[in-house]
């Protein structure tokens, strides 16, 4: 009996000891540290990374739309082929991202000069995905800043838009996004410009 509870205690100061032993010794913490650490770091890492980038993307969608306008209302006619050609240096300025492509959307718009103006259009045309087409037909009614609202005045609308998709939210075959990063796809950015025609009151698009 005595022996019996002998080699017990024996057994359970060997148990204590190692413990104390696994207490005190720390060589494997700076792994398990790292371990924990390193995730977060990565992760607060990349995110900054995308910010800078979809920061960045921003303000060239606002570039695209600035420089359109500026190209399109220094004419005093063109054909639709010049618009497109206008329109595709546009969408170059989105480079090097090329994850989405940028949609444009000219607008050639009247203010009539009546009592109660009427906002309408001359002419527009769009290219989305690379594709070019009437975006809205002359006579349609829009609408402009009520300060832009200016009797027999003529403006240029140039509105350009980008569907951002995150490097996280990526995928070559370009299918949607599950779960959590789906929150994240397709972030909407939108600018709009208008401008008044520089050379002449007006600006006619043949074709559009």
């Amino acid at each position: 009996m005595d022996r019996t509870s002998n080699t017990a205690g024996s057994r359970i100061r060997e148990l204590l000891s190692l413990t104390r032993a696994m207490l005190v010794d720390r060589r494997g913490v700076a792994a398990i540290e790292f371990a924990f650490i390193a995730p977060v770091l990565l992760a607060l890492y990349f995110l900054t990374m995308e910010v800078g980038q979809a920061i960045e993307a921003n303000k060239k969608v606002g570039r695209v739309g600035s420089m359109v306008a500026d190209l399109v209302t220094q004419q005093q006619s063109m054909p639709s082929s010049e618009l497109d050609a206008i329109m595709r240096i546009g969408g170059a300025i989105i480079q090097p991202y090329n994850r989405t492509q940028p949609n444009i959307v000219v607008t050639a718009i009247e203010i009539t000069n009546e009592q109660s103006p009427k906002v309408r259009v001359v002419w527009s045309r769009k290219m989305v995905n690379g594709a070019f087409s009437r975006a809205a037909a002359p006579g349609d009614t829009t609408t402009v800043p009520e300060k832009l609202r200016i009797p027999g005045t003529f403006l240029i609308r140039v509105s350009g838009e980008l569907d951002y998709r995150p490097v996280i939210t990526w995928a070559a075959d370009n299918k949607a996004s599950m779960g959590l990063t789906a929150a994240f796809d397709k972030i909407a950015m939108r600018e709009t410009y208008y401008l008044r025609p520089r050379m002449s009151p007006r600006i006619d698009c043949t074709g559009c």
